[in-house]
């Protein structure tokens, strides 16, 4: 059977799954008003496991790739949560210091996809590092739903804290060259966002469909910008004019695209909101930015 896509499904219940992924809606009321989607033999449930992630199916790079090296590190966070957690992947048999970049997830935590782009960058040569906000609460628990429970018990400020020492520590592990950059997806899109603004020795950050800080602190931004959007996600473009004004008067250099016909997450390959060639672009841009301003 074909894989199902955005187009597949009745914008209006895309919409209503994202309210529901982002908290907008618990499970019963997402059910409830999908219910009128639900039809030709297909229930409101089926609709939902239909649109939920496929981490198997998705998976580009195994975990036990021998071109890499992974491990789960512990780390310090004495202004956060004090100790944290997160997932590193670096090329095996790189010989030379690599540009490290810090891969910052969605609101369900460090799962099986953010796990696997972080092995993607690192066959890019880069040494890549996943924390896990949850890491406090026990860590990723394996389901998303539980995972989306759990996320309104972090106390931000701390989690903002963890990464921040997740970035120290990725700097100055003796295999990175010093020069560091972020990318973040939807939450992580926004607290890749918050870094560029707390980070004044970051090399680079790649917000995807994040979060924009408030516009008065668009003045603390000290690395370039390379921002991704999608095309149909009000909740998170209407903020933007209001951003873009204020990076344009502090002078931040910052390219923007927007990806015709995509919606909110069109970078995930595990859900039918994935968009193969927007992603492939978005991707490619990604690569050469960090290239372009974290290597050399």
């Amino acid at each position: 059977m074909p894989r199902q896509t955005a187009q597949d499904f009745d914008q209006e219940l895309l919409i209503l799954f994202d309210a529901y992924v982002h908290g907008g809606m618990d499970r019963r009321g997402f059910l409830e008003r999908a219910q009128k989607f639900a039809v030709g033999g297909m229930t409101a449930g089926m609709l939902l496991t239909a649109l939920s992630p496929d981490f198997a199916a998705a998976q580009q790079v195994a975990r036990d790739d021998r071109r890499l090296q992974t491990e789960t590190l512990t780390f310090s966070s004495p202004q956060g949560y004090g100790t944290a957690r997160g997932y590193l992947a670096r090329p095996a048999n790189a010989s030379d210091k690599l540009p490290g970049v810090l891969v910052i997830h969605e609101n369900r935590g460090l799962n099986p996809h953010i796990e696997d782009i972080t092995r993607r960058l690192a066959l890019d040569n880069f040494i890549a590092f996943a924390p896990d906000a949850l890491a406090p609460l026990g860590g990723y628990p394996g389901n998303e739903d539980k995972a989306r429970e759990l996320f309104p018990q972090l106390d931000q400020s701390k989690t903002v804290e963890d990464f921040m020492a997740a970035a120290r520590l990725l700097k100055t592990r003796p295999d990175c060259s010093g020069k560091y950059g972020v990318v973040g997806f939807c939450y992580g899109g926004g607290m890749s966002h918050t870094l560029s603004t707390r980070l004044p020795d970051l090399g680079a950050a790649v917000p995807f469909y994040g979060n924009h800080p408030k516009p008065e602190d668009a003045s603390k931004v000290k690395a370039p910008l390379l921002i991704h959007f999608a095309a149909v996600d009000e909740r998170i473009n209407a903020a933007w004019p209001a951003y873009e004004a204020a990076l344009k008067a502090a002078a931040v250099p910052y390219t923007a695209h927007q990806y015709p016909g995509t919606q909110h997450g069109f970078n995930n390959d595990t859900t039918p909101r994935y968009d193969a060639a927007a992603a492939r672009l978005a991707w490619d841009r990604t690569l050469a930015f960090f290239n372009q301003h974290l290597r050399g």
